[in-house]
């Protein structure tokens, strides 16, 4: 019998800007890692989660991708215009924050894409804002030696007001195991302003763990949009600099074939 990958990870949210001004924070969080081939079993054997239904957790295809029905034919549909087939081995795999109680909003999503098991093939990072946009970094990957993965993009999507347009990301991915690890750091042309994370330890996704989850983190999908909006004034009043919004890109994905640091 196969192991389950779906999972819950129990960890922790970090944020740390380092320019104009000095500013950080840090909260408990807990993300669901969905293998998509699994959707069918974890609803049947979870009371508490549901898929495209209504529960105390669920996982709804439209509120990542394209918004449509069926998620897996989407990014099925990104990957062939990076040029990837992951073949009947394959498997996709996501990190995010579920619903709870009907409601969610994720910054970040992070899509484990593996051609078999063992062999990453890409990583998708969808991001999301609190303007009603979203966009995708389509991104070829592999496991290093030491099991990371690092990449490194552009900048294309307007995300916080905070933050200027002309940044480069580099990604230091600890792709989900016993313990999972997403570390972003954001330069300008003069170095780093801002580092991201968000590390985790794996629990198994079974009734008794999500009411953990529920217990541990009450709301916790509701905090996520409070978090940012006070967060936000916090560096408003420490004089941080507005960023007008420019239009949203033309492609809702940017793709990158070649993004070693």
């Amino acid at each position: 019998m196969t192991a389950q990958r779906s999972a819950l990870y129990f960890g922790t949210v970090a944020h740390q800007r380092l320019r104009p001004r000095r500013h950080a924070l840090g909260y408990r969080m807990f993300s669901a890692l969905i293998d998509l081939g699994e959707l069918p079993t974890l609803t049947q054997s979870c009371r508490l989660f549901s898929h495209n239904r209504f529960n105390v957790f669920s996982f709804y295809d439209r509120d990542h991708g394209g918004g449509g029905a069926a998620l897996r034919p989407w990014v099925e549909a990104q990957l062939a215009e990076a040029g990837i087939t992951l073949g009947a081995q394959g498997s996709i795999e996501l990190l995010s924050s579920p619903r709870m109680f009907g409601y969610a909003f994720n910054p970040l999503t992070v899509y484990f894409c593996w051609e078999n098991p063992g062999q990453l093939a890409a990583i998708l990072y969808e991001v999301n804002n609190t303007f009603g946009q979203r966009h995708t970094y389509v991104i070829t990957a592999g496991l290093g030696a030491d099991r990371l993965v690092r990449q490194s993009c552009s900048k294309r999507f307007y995300v916080s007001p905070f933050l200027e347009m002309a940044m480069t990301y580099h990604f230091r991915i600890m792709p989900p195991a016993q313990t999972t690890a997403i570390t972003i750091a954001a330069h300008d042309r003069d170095g780093p302003v801002l580092l991201a994370s968000f590390c985790g330890q794996r629990r198994s996704l079974t009734d008794a763990s999500l009411m953990k989850a529920l217990l541990l983190f009450p709301l916790a999908t509701f905090k996520v949009v409070a978090a940012i909006h006070w967060q936000a004034l916090k560096l408003f009043l420490k004089g941080v600099p507005l960023v007008k919004r420019p239009p949203a890109p033309n492609h809702t994905a940017t793709f990158v074939t070649d993004a070693g640091e």
